[in-house]
């Protein structure tokens, strides 16, 4: 898979040639193929609408995807797109820049929803949700406006684990970000296909390859917030006993809805013993 410079993406030119690198690169490229084969994300010929926030995780997942597409193992058209939401201090010429310099088609889409967010969410509240939804919602119409099939994110594990802790802890549910989903119109999937790497390993992956990484507090994201709570929890427990994000993550892969408690996974009710037959015939 690690072939001479002249036989990879782009995207990869000036990869260091270290070992370390070549099996972390290794390792991302063969999780995300795992993910994308385990959770049925393939359409052949189908067109993935590829976001790009401009983070380490997108740089993640675009070379990923691309490296997987470059070896044909994803038999599928890929989209690059970034949605400027008019935060201050965007730098808004990185990732065209970027993206022309690297070959990647690549659609840039401007909509001041920063404004939007601004107005409507109170002082000293979070922004997160209402920019999160306003993002989704035009995704969404440019995935259809490009012909796109699906909607391609780059949460990783840790979002993963994080996202079930904050439902666990503040929602009262047993839930998290599906590695596959169907929008609410029924008409796109929403992929993560990172959804078996580790954020340390995409951290160390676009920081080797020295991708321009675009802050995500830019819209003056506030401390400490339920997310970054939860985080450094699952900081400190990996801290004190390494690989539990791991054995945690493979908990979320390993449910027995016999041994929760929500009567509408699992018939509780209609659970009887083997030998009540001989207990309602006595002889």
């Amino acid at each position: 898979m690690l072939d001479a410079s002249d036989d990879i993406h782009p995207l990869f030119h000036g990869a260091p040639s270290t070992t370390e690198f070549k099996k972390l690169r290794k390792r991302i490229v063969r999780e995300t193929r795992e993910a994308i084969e385990q959770y049925g994300m393939i359409e052949r010929g189908a067109r993935w609408l590829v976001c790009l926030s401009g983070g380490k995780d997108s740089y993640t997942l675009l070379a990923a995807l691309y490296e997987l597409k470059w070896r044909g193992l994803l038999p599928v058209d890929l989209l690059a797109c970034n949605l400027d939401q008019g935060q201050p201090g965007f730098p808004a010429t990185v990732l065209p820049a970027f993206l022309s310099a690297k070959g990647v088609p690549h659609r840039i889409e401007y909509q001041d929803t920063y404004s939007i967010v601004v107005d409507k969410v109170p002082r000293g509240r979070t922004y997160c949700a209402l920019c999160s939804r306003l993002r989704r919602g035009n995704l969404y119409r440019i995935a259809r406006e490009e012909g796109c099939s699906a909607v391609v994110l780059g949460h990783h594990r840790d979002d993963i684990l994080e996202t079930f802790f904050m439902n666990l802890f503040h929602g009262s549910r047993l839930a998290t970000m599906p590695p596959k989903l169907v929008n609410e119109d029924g008409d796109l999937f929403v992929y993560r296909p990172l959804a078996h790497v580790a954020e340390a390993d995409c951290e160390r992956f676009a920081k080797a390859m020295d991708y321009p990484i675009i802050p995500c507090d830019l819209c003056g994201s506030q401390d400490g917030l339920q997310r970054q709570q939860v985080k450094a929890l699952l900081d400190t427990w990996e801290k004190n006993h390494p690989g539990r994000r791991q054995k945690m993550f493979r908990a979320l892969t390993n449910a027995r809805p016999s041994h929760l408690l929500d009567p509408k996974l699992f018939d509780f009710a209609g659970l009887v013993r083997a030998n009540a037959a001989f207990d309602e015939n006595p002889i």
